[in-house]
């Protein structure tokens, strides 16, 4: 057991350190990992860059240069780094999504769509309280549903479409006199994003395990999850390494939404023991600010 834990955590050393940058095959892609800082090069056309800046905050760059932020908290994310805090710092972004109405996925998201004038998409429930309570206009808050898929860019773009996510989605907000309001929030849900290419990534935003985990699996075969791992209000970190390895049989699999507070106590190196002796989906483990190309 003693010589186990210590192949995983060397396991779990190498993947922080960004493991394969060896050519594409029929079985496995090469995900490098490289640092990811403010007015960085620009994207490379052909591949899926995922920025991952701490909690459930992730930028994601389509093979055709479109710019999806999701669950944007960054300005008081302790773990953001630094040179993220300015929301400037994303560069330009193309649409918004935003899983549920907890803070520490909605908090930046308003002023990234009045900043750029882009929609921030969500579950109905939310954004019709988005809407009623003035802290979007409707055209930068439409509505979405569960099972309904968006083509912001027509049918040859990116496809988005929401997925179900055990949870909770309370819309904390203050009124004009600085009062706390708790809002309804809608159901909270998950995204696959689908690619120009077909390479598509799973978000899942926050939640427990679900047994239609394997049945999103099985209709939507996504190549990337990013999954969060840290206990308490999300799944632990062996609830997550079953749900990968067992249920929904990705490529790759990214844990997020750990460590933000003492409560998310789960840890990547939890996960990647708690896959055991399973080779699939490989676990890649940025550091926030870090990112990956597919």
């Amino acid at each position: 057991m003693k010589k186990l834990h210590s192949v995983l955590l060397t396991a779990a050393g190498l993947v922080l350190a960004g493991c394969s940058t060896g050519p594409m095959t029929s079985t496995m892609q090469s995900a490098p990992m490289v640092q990811a800082m403010p007015g960085d090069a620009p994207h490379t056309v052909g591949k899926t860059e995922v920025l991952w800046l701490g909690q459930a905050s992730t930028r994601i760059t389509t093979p055709g240069g479109k710019v999806i932020m999701i669950d944007p908290w960054l300005t008081s994310n302790p773990k953001t780094p630094a040179q993220w805090k300015q929301l400037s710092a994303l560069g330009h972004i193309d649409l918004i999504l935003v899983t549920h109405g907890h803070f520490d996925h909605f908090a930046d998201a308003p002023a990234l769509a009045k900043m750029h004038n882009v929609p921030m998409w969500g579950p109905a429930g939310m954004n019709q309280s988005v809407v009623t309570y003035g802290i979007l206009p409707a055209e930068l808050a439409p509505r979405f549903g569960k099972g309904g898929t968006l083509l912001p860019w027509g049918p040859t773009g990116p496809k988005i479409t929401a997925v179900h996510a055990e949870h909770s989605s309370e819309l904390a907000f203050k009124d004009a006199a600085g009062h706390e309001q708790v809002l309804p929030g809608g159901e909270p849900v998950g995204f696959i994003i689908e690619m120009e290419n077909g390479f598509k990534v799973w978000h899942m935003g926050d939640t427990a395990v679900f047994g239609d985990m394997r049945l999103i699996g099985e209709m939507y075969h996504p190549d990337v999850v990013l999954m969060p791992i840290g206990n308490h209000f999300v799944m632990s970190p062996q609830d997550a390494a079953m749900a990968v390895r067992d249920m929904i049989h990705p490529r790759y699999a990214i844990p997020i939404h750990y460590g933000t507070t003492p409560q998310l106590r789960g840890t990547p190196a939890e996960l990647i023991q708690a896959m055991g002796n399973a080779t699939s989906p490989r676990i890649l483990v940025p550091e926030p600010g870090q990112k990956y190309d597919f």
